[in-house]
């Protein structure tokens, strides 16, 4: 048994994974998803139109976003907002998520409209494209619920439920579901998207340091096979389906900015 002296963790057991569901905002289903001190806000959305090249096909899309709050990281970024160029991590990793979701989406479903994934990560401790993707893949279930219960759809166009997770090797050592301190001293590592019945979606990585042989890959291919395993259970044990709600909980909601927030945060 290998354990992450920094953390205590096991090395093939994933970080812990709480979801919280419709805290605020106007989103038809948003997720909180914490894996261990990564923490990520997925919101999903439906609005009409599609882009050009879809434009008289009878076909929807879905496009995602992806973006760091400025002291996410341990050392504040600044907002993209106030750069003059995009920031390239955050382009690549929003073109990943649209497209491993795009793989399991019927379009046929909901012709001429496009569902946007939001991802705005709240604190980030490693894994959060691979956080997000496992959210995103929630929010939508949540979503599709919501939409069918009130007749935007008239049949599902989620095929199947997907999630990610990251693997590494730290010298000699293989880990599963890499935190900051992990990744950043991998000496190779990868993401992988796999569907709820196993199929392969998308795989990301490199060896940074030194080749990686076909055994090694084939031993973080395993792992991060069993990492999948566990982050659907996680999901499972909390009962995604006592939590659709054709309100949305808006009655509960309170801007997250609010005077009210801040005066009963003081008095608590």
């Amino acid at each position: 048994m290998k354990i992450n002296q920094n953390s205590g963790r096991v090395s093939n057991m994933i970080r812990p994974i709480n979801l919280k569901y419709d805290l605020f905002g106007n989103a038809i289903a948003s997720v909180l998803f914490e894996s261990g001190n990564t923490k990520v806000l997925v919101s999903v959305s439906m609005q009409d139109g599609v882009p050009q090249f879809l434009k008289g096909q009878k076909q929807g899309w879905l496009a995602a976003e992806y973006a760091m709050l400025p002291c996410a990281p341990s050392k504040r970024i600044m907002r993209e907002s106030n750069s003059n160029n995009k920031n390239g991590r955050s382009v690549e990793i929003s073109r990943l998520i649209g497209r491993v979701l795009r793989s399991v989406i019927d379009f046929s479903a909901f012709p001429d409209r496009t569902i946007n994934i939001d991802c705005d990560v709240l604190t980030a401790d490693g894994g959060t494209r691979v956080a997000c993707i496992s959210a995103a893949s929630v929010a939508l279930k949540l979503a599709q619920a919501r939409w069918l219960e009130l007749g935007i759809i008239s049949r599902e166009l989620f095929k199947e439920e997907i999630a990610a997770i990251s693997v590494g090797k730290v010298g000699e050592k293989f880990y599963l579901d890499l935190d900051f301190s992990l990744d950043s001293s991998a000496g190779a590592d990868f993401n992988f998207v796999l569907t709820r019945s196993g199929k392969l979606i998308e795989i990301q990585g490199t060896a940074e340091k030194e080749p990686l042989s076909m055994q090694d890959f084939e031993e973080l291919k395993n792992l991060a096979i069993s990492g999948i395993k566990q982050v659907f259970e996680y999901i499972d044990k909390l009962n995604l389906s006592n939590n659709i709600n054709i309100n949305n909980n808006k009655e509960n909601k309170v801007p997250l900015f609010s005077l009210a927030n801040r005066l009963n945060n003081n008095l608590e």
